[in-house]
């Protein structure tokens, strides 16, 4: 970032006081608005949703509700979700229909449970299981995903902090460590429009990633692909198919990949997937004939019905992108607006995903959340995109700009922007006194 006193130390000292005082006055009159506009979660709007409405209506009870295979959707049986399903993701996710497996509405809860299983029972060519060992870490590119952050907390799993780049995870730092320590067993990576910083992984970083030597012979990369096809523009950004490249480097055991229809569809009720080798999906299968009988069948039927093929996902997806690409275009014009000469700050500007990610002076990002709440716009926790809630520098805020209408996001936008402005200018005020 830029010296962010340029800005500053063009004003003289009464400049300041008296712009210190006007942004104060702003923040005073929002304040006394008594807004209530929370932007703490990445969820789809309402007229997001109500594009997927159409689905409901396409099983019925008059239909003959059988899988293509003759498997009865109303019985029990299907425990890794119908054909159908199986051949539908595949395509999205681009890998064979042999390596899907169908779970529930959340791919959160498969990862969830991918991590149980590894913990109570280890992983296919694994020895000790997880649980067992003395301790187990992961690797965590940040800024990243909280409730990531969060199973390895449920699960006592120590957490390394890896720098993220403009192409993906520090390689240096993430290969010296996994050549060292044994202990390292996984990585979490959203490789494709990240959260929250919206970043894509290169072709160099998932091969790096795909052929690196790691000590631990029972090494994951737990590939969460949640923005596969949720672009922004015409022109999204390529990502190297990971399956591929583990296959390639000899390594066919290593990923393990999950997305689901939840941004797509309906949250509450989507379908989630994992795709990982037939020797991952053997042994997960059977442990997983023990937990459940499967997934909802007839909710796998909506979607099929409701995408009988890649045209229509892409469609649909084109229809999410008119609604929400507004919003993201107002979040980047008025950061560059009230930011982009002030040398405060800096973000990117994603090419698909749900998130934009701000970076702060140093220090300043938990008082600029604690302001805006003071005015009544609720942001992500300062912190929460890393490790244990603790940014070192806390400098990162995620700004979700999907579910609020646009009216709404302009005014949270524009008390954020005022937050940033009134605490910089306080921590370059008491630096000058210093």
């Amino acid at each position: 970032m830029v010296d962010f006193t340029a800005f500053f130390a063009a004003l003289g000292q009464e400049e300041l006081n008296n712009y210190y005082v006007k942004l104060q006055k702003e923040y005073d009159d929002y304040k006394s608005q008594k807004l209530s506009l929370d932007m703490s979660r990445g969820k789809p709007c309402p007229e997001q949703l109500d594009i997927s409405m159409e689905m409901l209506d396409l099983v019925k009870s008059s239909d003959s509700l059988h899988a293509a295979d003759g498997t009865d959707l109303r019985n029990y049986g299907g425990l890794d979700g119908i054909s159908e399903a199986k051949e539908l993701f595949a395509q999205i996710l681009g890998v064979s229909a042999k390596e899907v497996l169908i779970g529930g509405n959340s791919s959160l809860n498969m990862m969830h449970d991918t991590i149980a299983r590894a913990m109570l029972h280890g992983v296919p060519g694994g020895g000790t299981a997880w649980g067992k060992l003395p301790v187990v870490k992961f690797l965590c590119p940040s800024p990243g995903y909280d409730r990531h952050f969060a199973i390895c907390e449920l699960f006592q799993i120590e957490m390394i902090t890896i720098r993220m780049t403009n192409e993906g995870p520090d390689m240096d730092a993430v290969e010296k460590l996994v050549s060292e320590d044994d202990a390292i067993k996984g990585i979490w990576c959203v490789p494709k429009y990240s959260n929250p910083d919206g970043i894509t992984y290169s072709d160099e970083v998932v091969d790096r990633l795909a052929s690196m030597k790691t000590k631990a012979g029972d090494f994951r990369i737990i590939w969460d692909d949640a923005y596969t096809i949720h672009h922004l523009t015409d022109q999204p950004d390529p990502l190297k198919n990971m399956m591929d490249a583990c296959k390639a480097a000899g390594n066919p055991d290593r990923v393990l990949q999950f997305a689901s229809t939840s941004k797509i569809t309906f949250p509450g009720s989507g379908v989630a997937v994992m795709a990982a080798s037939e020797n991952n999906l053997a042994a997960i299968r059977k442990q997983l004939s023990v937990q459940t009988i499967g997934p909802d069948k007839i909710n796998q039927l909506r979607h099929v019905r409701f995408f009988p093929d890649m045209n229509a996902v892409h469609h649909h997806m084109k229809k999410h992108a008119e609604l929400i690409k507004p919003k993201f275009d107002l979040v980047i014009s008025l950061l560059e607006a009230e930011l982009g000469d002030k040398q405060i700050a800096s973000w990117h500007k994603p090419n698909g995903g749900y998130f934009i990610s701000l970076n702060t002076l140093d220090g300043c990002a938990k008082a600029i959340v604690a302001m805006a709440a003071g005015a009544g716009v609720t942001l992500t926790k300062a912190g929460a995109t890393y490790p244990y809630g603790k940014d070192p520098q806390d400098r990162n805020i995620r700004i979700a700009p999907t579910y609020p209408s646009l009216t709404e996001l302009k005014t949270a936008i524009q008390v954020l922007c005022l937050c940033v402005q009134i605490v910089s200018l306080e921590k370059v005020m008491g630096q000058q006194g210093e």
